[in-house]
């Protein structure tokens, strides 16, 4: 008897609850950040590898 109380006793207690809301919270905000980063890489590569090409262009133009 005294086992089935403790497993009762278990499964009332919500002292864990928080932290288990707490930790999908955190989930989700990553997965939210990686889908956002994933969704920006691609524009920002592109601006970078312009920004190379006129500073080659601009270097080259300065040479003659």
């Amino acid at each position: 008897m005294k086992l089935l109380n403790i497993f009762k006793n278990f499964a009332k207690d919500e002292s864990g609850a928080v932290t288990v809301d707490f930790v999908v919270l955190t989930a989700g905000i990553v997965g939210l950040g990686i889908l956002i980063i994933s969704a920006v890489t691609p524009e920002v590569q592109a601006t970078a590898d312009q920004i190379a090409t006129d500073m080659q262009e601009a270097r080259e133009v300065g040479r003659n």
